[in-house]
């Protein structure tokens, strides 16, 4: 007899125009879901240093480049595609490896060093470990 003004669940659909606006924005989606991009980071620190892992599997360590500037750091390079066999006629049915140009931006504490910075590279992990500055870093103080 009454009529729904909304056919269709109203929440639901604004989900559902949300996610799509979020994959439709997103400069570097990944199977691991949206927002995140490539590489995926963690960042973390001790006392004496700032730790940033960036997971990039797969990539030349000549491909990536690391630069810090005025306490920004930087992480850039690009991931070459990677398809099944040399031929023409070869069709990719699903696809959900990233590739191409990536840049990932942090943006470090003011208690870091620039000139004492290192980065290595093994089996995937890119490990950037930049040291703080020795004036903040916790001392005991003696109680007279």
């Amino acid at each position: 007899m009454y009529r729904s003004l909304f056919p269709r669940d109203l929440f639901a659909e604004i989900d559902r125009l949300q996610r799509d606006m979020q994959q439709a924005l997103d400069p570097s989606p990944t199977i691991r879901g949206l927002g995140r991009g490539f590489p995926a980071l963690n960042v973390g620190g001790t006392p004496q240093t700032l730790e940033i892992y960036a997971f990039a599997p797969g990539l030349d360590p000549d491909a990536l480049e690391v630069t810090l500037d005025r306490g920004i750091l930087t992480i850039a390079g690009k991931r070459e595609p990677l398809q099944p066999g040399d031929e023409a006629d070869v069709a990719v049915h699903i696809n959900e490896r990233f590739e191409g140009p990536f840049r990932r931006v942090i943006a470090l504490s003011e208690d870091a060093d620039p000139e004492a910075l290192t980065a290595t590279y093994r089996d995937g992990v890119l490990r950037i470990t930049v040291q703080r500055r020795a004036s903040s870093q916790p001392r005991r103080v003696a109680i007279q």
